[in-house]
């Protein structure tokens, strides 16, 4: 059969302050990121002009064929420690959602994942008791999908971009042969997932039940302001500065992060090291250095062009520049593909 042109690998991450698109030079790696596009979410049009721009020439079915990564307000990502002894009775699972998270098992879609590898947990051989709950309300899976079709999206793959970024973050510090405890933050209007990770796979999960919405009330006190809608406007403009009201505006949420650091660090005597900040529009940039700053450790920067060539994904100088900004992590995290096992020097197998 003869193909008049290759076929082209296309990946989405939709979050709440954007949509993120790219093209690369096949779907499967080894491949060349050829072009990559952003514009606001719930702007049908806008995102209609970008799908044009990165894909000029429609596929036959009038759809974007992509890898997409969705936030979901009510995501499951959480670790556990199983009751091996346990894992082979009816119920069991469902007894850890209702208990532990929360939640009714029956209304999610879950995948349990081993917190290590990221490998799927196997019921049967059931030798490695830290997992990952990973899922999401099934009505939201099909909301997300008839969203994604309306716009012209067909979703060959629907991820978690949570899950997948984790596996990126913890694959860029094995890369970088790096040790250090990294907590990770996903800070949304109304909660906020945190993760301690590190080189080994992700070491703890904790979700917070505030977000950006509970600074809003600060921000209008300090600023004397006459109503809530109007601080809102402001915070989420690029129109004040407010790293100096950083210290004010991350307090509550400060003090829930600095109890599960606290933890980790006392269970396992490691120190957390590092922050970074994934899911901040840039007009809330600061605020990954105001939790650096409030913790007194440092903003974890990173460089995804080393990562991404070990896993065979190449990035040109023209796209360098932009995949600097944590905000498209995420879009790099959904390309990696990892049946490659990065090379640990013998003296640290010991």
């Amino acid at each position: 059969m003869f193909f008049s042109q290759k076929a082209k690998g296309f990946f989405v991450e939709l979050n709440d302050y954007a949509v993120m698109l790219a093209r690369t030079s096949a779907p499967v790696g080894p491949f060349t990121i050829e072009d990559m596009r952003e514009c606001p979410p719930n702007d049908p049009a806008a995102l209609e002009e970008a799908i044009n721009q990165i894909q000029p020439k429609k596929s036959p079915s009038g759809y974007l064929h992509a890898t997409v990564g969705t936030y979901p307000a009510k995501r499951l990502v959480r670790r556990h420690s199983l009751e091996l002894k346990r894992v082979k009775e009816p119920g069991y699972f469902a007894e850890v959602c209702s208990q532990q998270f929360r939640i009714e098992q029956d209304k999610y879609t879950i995948a349990i994942l081993n917190s290590t590898e990221g490998t799927d947990f196997d019921v049967a051989k059931a030798v490695q008791k830290d997992v990952l709950f990973c899922g999401m309300l099934t009505e939201e899976v099909n909301a997300a999908q008839n969203a994604l079709l309306e716009n012209g999206i067909y979703p060959e793959r629907l991820e978690l971009g949570t899950v997948s970024t984790l596996g990126g973050v913890v694959d860029c510090l094995a890369h970088a042969k790096s040790k250090t405890p990294t907590l990770v933050l996903e800070i949304g209007a109304d909660s906020t997932h945190s993760f301690i990770v590190t080189a080994n796979g992700v070491e703890a999960s904790r979700p917070i039940p505030q977000g950006l919405d509970a600074m809003v009330p600060i921000v209008q006190k300090e600023l004397g302001l006459k109503d809530e809608e109007s601080a809102r406007k402001l915070f989420y403009s690029n129109t004040f500065d407010f790293t100096g009201m950083g210290p004010l505006l991350i307090k509550k949420l400060l003090k829930e992060l600095q109890s599960s650091i606290g933890f980790y660090e006392v269970q396992t005597g490691q120190s957390v090291g590092q922050v970074l900040t994934t899911q901040l529009s840039p007009k809330l940039a600061w605020l990954d250095a105001a939790f650096a700053a409030s913790l007194g450790i440092t903003s974890l920067k990173l460089n995804p062009v080393p990562w991404l060539q070990s896993r065979h994904v190449t990035l040109p100088d023209t796209l360098a520049k932009n995949a600097q900004e944590v905000r498209w992590f995420g879009l790099f995290a959904l390309m990696a593909h990892y049946n490659v096992v990065h090379a640990v020097p013998a003296e640290e197998k010991k």
